[in-house]
This record gives C-alpha cells, sequence and structure tokens, in this order.
C-alpha cells in the first residue's frame, strides 16, 4: 500500500504500478493482488464524472368521464421536397379518444401550441381543477409559456417519462390511426393540402371510426353523451335476432359492448398480498 501511496505511483494503475516496480528489480505481489488490496480500503472506484440520471416515477392518470384528461402531441407531416415537413397538433380526451382541438402548421411553436390548448378549453367550457393534460417532454410541451398557461387555467399538467415513449400510449396511436388511412399521402404538397386532409380524416375519425377502445363507439357519441342510447339500440336488436333464432346462439344472449367505466395512464400495480404500499 506504501508503494501505490508513493509519489511516483499514486496517479498509475495498479498494472502500470506493478511494471514500473518490476522493471526497477522490485516485485512485491500481483497486479490482481493491488486491485484486492485497494478494493479492501475502499480506493477503486470510477474517477471519471459520471452523469447521473434522475429517477422519474410513471404518471399515473384516471378519467372517469370526459374533459378530465387530455393528450396532446405533435406530429411531423413531409412536405413537398426531402427534409420539409408541417406539423400536426392534436389535443385528444382520453375518455372518450375524441379530438377536442387541432391544428396543421408549419413549424412547431409553444406560442402556436398556447394558443390551441386555451381556444379547446374554451371551446370545451372547461371549468378551473376539473382538468389534466399530459404530454411528452418535447420542447414546446416543457415550454415555459405552456406551463404558464396552464397553471393560469387552473389546469393540471402531466408528462411523461424521459425516453418512454408508451407513457403517451393515446396520442401515439391516434396518429398512428391517422397515418395508415389509405388516403394519407406519402407527402403534403402545401400547407393547405395538409390543412384540407388532415380536416377530413379527423372528422373521419371523430364521427365514423369505431374505436375498440370504447366499446366499438365513435368518439363523439361518447364524448356528447349519445353512447347511452346506442349501446341501449344495439342491445334491442341483439335480443330480437336471438327472440328470433335463438339457435344461432349457443352459448347466451348476446349483448353489446359496454364503455369502460374508468381509463387510465399507467394503470398502478397493486402491491403483492401482505405488502402495504411504499415497502420493497
Amino acid at each position: 500500500m506504501d508503494a501505490l501511496h508513493s509519489e511516483q505511483c499514486v496517479d498509475m494503475t495498479p498494472a502500470e504500478v506493478c511494471m514500473t516496480l518490476l522493471d526497477a528489480g522490485t516485485y512485491l505481489c500481483s497486479i490482481s493482488t493491488m486491485y484486492r488490496l485497494l478494493n479492501k480500503h475502499g480506493e477503486v472506484k470510477e474517477r471519471r464524472t459520471q452523469r447521473r440520471h434522475t429517477a422519474y416515477a410513471a404518471p399515473e392518470l384516471l378519467a372517469t368521464g370526459v374533459n378530465q384528461v387530455w393528450s396532446w402531441d405533435i406530429t411531423r407531416l413531409k412536405g413537398p421536397r426531402k427534409w420539409s415537413y408541417f406539423h400536426l397538433y392534436v389535443i385528444i380526451d382520453i375518455f372518450s379518444r375524441c379530438v377536442v382541438g387541432w391544428m396543421v402548421a408549419e413549424r412547431e411553436s409553444e406560442h402556436l401550441a398556447k394558443a390551441l390548448i386555451a381556444q379547446s378549453i374554451l371551446d370545451q367550457g372547461v371549468p378551473k381543477g376539473q382538468l389534466t393534460i399530459h404530454a411528452d417532454r418535447g420542447s414546446s410541451m416543457s415550454s415555459k409559456t405552456v406551463a404558464d398557461l396552464l397553471a393560469d387555467l387552473g389546469v393540471t399538467k402531466s408528462q411523461s417519462r424521459p425516453r418512454v415513449s408508451n407513457d403517451n400510449p393515446y396520442s401515439e396511436s391516434q396518429f398512428r390511426t391517422l397515418k395508415y388511412r389509405p388516403e394519407f399521402p406519402d407527402r403534403f404538397e402545401s400547407l393547405e393540402e395538409a390543412r384540407r386532409v388532415c380536416r377530413k380524416l379527423i372528422n373521419w375519425y371523430n364521427t365514423e371510426h369505431y374505436h375498440s377502445g370504447i366499446g366499438f363507439l365513435t368518439p363523439e357519441s361518447v364524448h356528447y353523451g349519445k353512447a347511452a342510447s346506442i349501446i341501449e339500440q344495439r342491445a334491442t336488436c341483439l335480443s330480437a335476432a336471438h327472440a328470433a333464432k335463438p339457435q344461432r346462439f349457443v352459448n347466451k344472449t348476446p349483448n353489446p359492448q359496454r364503455l369502460p367505466d374508468a381509463v387510465y395512464i399507467n394503470k398502478p400495480v397493486p402491491a403483492p398480498a401482505g405488502q402495504t404500499e411504499g415497502e420493497e
């Protein structure tokens, strides 16, 4: 240990110390023994400054009705030339899956995002203290401009964990649905075309798309309180079909799919039996 701490060897690795001493005609121990002794005295560690990643808790959000939790994101649309893009902003209600606000712009901007969010909240008549808005950690989503707006409007801000794409599943799924439509072009020739096509697609998504996550209802019918009457009508139709030809239904009387009572972003996982929350 005295040799390792000597002025000549203090900044050397054990391998360098061993070879230096050996070239001077001295053998004290092997390289591995030097490491063992250093480790015993707590002197083996990474000397470079290492970046420490902050541990982020998974966002856990629950919506039991409309206008409780919104999710928003921005996706790029290919423009007429290589490396040219337009930007589609979309705000979606996670309970109804209804698009409550959208716009297509030439750039991604926190000020445009602020205007869209403010107008969407006004259009929906959302009271203060009711709404949570979730987004990923893009520059516009994380901006002070948007954060100040949400605070002023009494809206709770929620954000995904860094580098975790599935913390914002509803926005990602909605973008994927739009982009897989056959009328969605590979490139948009102009901003006007992008707005025209997106207007048509979002109208289809809200009013015609039977969404599997909400009992194969349309987002607009759920968002504006028409779901119960539609499900009742479906039940009546199925009951009549069963009464007319019961042999066609082997197991039971058919029932329409129900609307989920609750929608989550990262549903909490119950603690194992015998373990209280917070214990590991």
